[in-house]
């Protein structure tokens, strides 16, 4: 396939979009080769997925050349850019919940019989050949409702591979996968590059990028900044292009005074989610929760907020029982809970942003059983400000920020109940290594106040970076719970496996 690599399959140069008066793109310029995986970042905001966009047909360019396959193009849908040999996986799944995963797969293109009867066997067996390219066990007759974020990735990939498109787009398309499924994807990711396709590969894991990538392609606040080829360039030189200016440290960790117990769970049970949980938390203490993807991480996160129940144990906020299955007394009780999927949990997409972060506190807000956009205003201002949410108006549809911003929102929201214990998980998934680090500070700093946190992530460096201990969960059980000083990525990888079973403390 060498005589393919020069060929350029997409050519974007000068790109221009605008929505209202912002300006999301004013110079985007991308270029993705046959035969090559090449990178694009930026920080949230500076135009990545806007430029995706466009190529993917759902927005139109106000100006700017767009070349396909050596033709200038001007896609009027996404059904034109599937159809040319476009491909993108977005960030967030778009699954239809009550459709199978195979029908998922194939919407709108499903195999056929005679007297076009929608030929299901074929489906079916077409769907598991995708799952064992790309080395995963997926029924592809169960529903899509209920699948984790992990599986629901993996669909989008094997959808997108189906199409066998010329051009192949992953947009953070590992932020909820485990080490092994991304070992997996970046196989079939390369397998895709030696048969000559082009990829565009969208990540705010460096690590990932200088593994998998060949070229790297840097936006800063909606324009081209440069081009480069991996093998000449590091993470540093990526970081200061990105940000325009020179980066602290990315896990701004201040030590806090620790104080009384705040949270204190006791023998959780829940029948094929998690067995024997306990644990505590202190005031000022960040307790990171670490484990494989599907370890029941998230699980134990939502039965002690309340989002869902359990079979026997107890859960104390500051002394006080909290009742199962009940997540506004554990709200009235101090509890905040900031959930793995923000788009779907956490956020009202179409809701102004003023909205979505006083949605919580809107009773507290009305006076004489009245609520005033004016008050809802001035508190979701107050939110906005303390967490640098980037927005031209609070009135904005919370779907026209970018993911980081998103994440700021729902942080924004539960921070403005003033809890005692904050439960976060996956704080920093798909978002930008600037914000990366404000996250962190701002966790820090409400740590330094002497709010408890428990912070659960896949990423291992942020849970080192972060947490005062480490709580490691493994098929459903907490393994290990590690002191600062002793947590090590050998350590945490060796409980997260259960191939040593390390005493508490140890």
């Amino acid at each position: 396939m060498s005589e393919l690599v020069h060929e350029a399959v997409l050519v974007l140069e000068g790109v221009r979009k605008s929505f209202g008066a912002t300006a999301a793109l004013t110079a985007g310029s991308l270029t993705a080769e046959a035969g090559s995986i090449h990178a694009l970042v930026g920080e949230n905001g500076a135009g990545k997925s806007t430029l995706v966009k466009i190529v993917a047909g759902v927005h139109r360019r106000d100006g700017g050349v767009f070349r396909f396959q050596g033709e200038d193009v001007d896609f009027h849908s996404t059904a034109e850019a599937k159809a040319a040999g476009i491909a993108v996986i977005y960030q967030e799944p778009t699954l239809f919940a009550d459709l199978s995963v195979a029908e998922n797969i194939f919407m709108g293109r499903q195999p056929l019989k005679s007297g076009r009867r929608i030929d299901r066997a074929a489906m079916y067996d077409e769907s598991e050949a995708l799952f064992e390219r790309l080395g995963v066990h997926l029924d592809p007759r169960r529903k899509a409702l209920g699948l984790s974020i992990a599986d629901q990735q993996i669909i989008e990939i094997a959808k997108a591979i189906s199409l066998d498109a010329a051009l192949l787009i992953m947009d953070e398309p590992t932020a909820a996968l485990s080490g092994i499924e991304v070992d997996r994807l970046f196989t079939v990711a390369r397998g895709l590059r030696d048969e000559g396709r082009a990829l565009v590969f969208i990540s705010h894991r460096f690590e990932e990028i200088f593994a998998l990538c060949d070229t790297v392609t840097v936006l800063r606040d909606g324009a081209y900044v440069a081009t480069q080829a991996i093998a000449e360039t590091n993470r540093n030189e990526i970081v200061a292009q990105m940000v325009g200016r020179e980066l602290g440290e990315l896990f701004p960790k201040v030590p806090a005074t620790i104080g009384d117990t705040v949270l204190r769970v006791e023998r959780l049970n829940s029948t094929g989610e998690f067995h024997e949980v306990s644990f505590e938390v202190r005031a000022g203490e960040i307790v990171g929760i670490a484990g494989l993807v599907g370890a029941g991480r998230s699980e134990i996160a939502r039965a002690v907020f309340g989002v869902d129940g359990y079979d026997s144990g107890s859960v104390h906020l500051n002394g006080r029982a909290i009742p199962m299955r009940d997540p506004q007394a554990s709200i009235r009780a101090g509890m905040a809970f900031v959930p793995e999927d923000r788009r779907l949990q956490g956020l009202v997409t179409d809701g102004s942003i003023a909205r979505n972060i006083a949605s919580v506190i809107r009773r507290g807000l009305a006076k004489a059983g009245f609520l005033t956009s004016g008050s809802e205003m001035r508190a979701a201002d107050e939110w906005a400000a303390r967490l640098q949410v980037k927005t031209h108006a609070l009135d904005m549809p919370a779907t026209t920020m970018s993911g980081g911003n998103q994440q700021k929102v729902v942080l924004a929201k539960w921070l403005s109940t003033q809890p005692n214990l904050l439960i976060v998980d996956e704080p920093t998934r798909g978002i930008d290594v600037g914000t990366k680090a404000e996250v962190h500070r701002l966790l820090s700093d409400l740590a330094g106040q002497g709010m408890a946190i428990v912070m659960i992530s896949s990423e291992l460096a942020e849970v080192l970076g972060m947490a005062d201990r480490v709580l490691v969960v493994c098929e459903g059980r907490i393994t290990a719970d590690i002191d600062r000083e002793q947590a090590t990525p050998e350590a945490v990888m060796r409980a997260a496996t259960q191939t040593h079973h390390p005493e508490a403390g140890e």
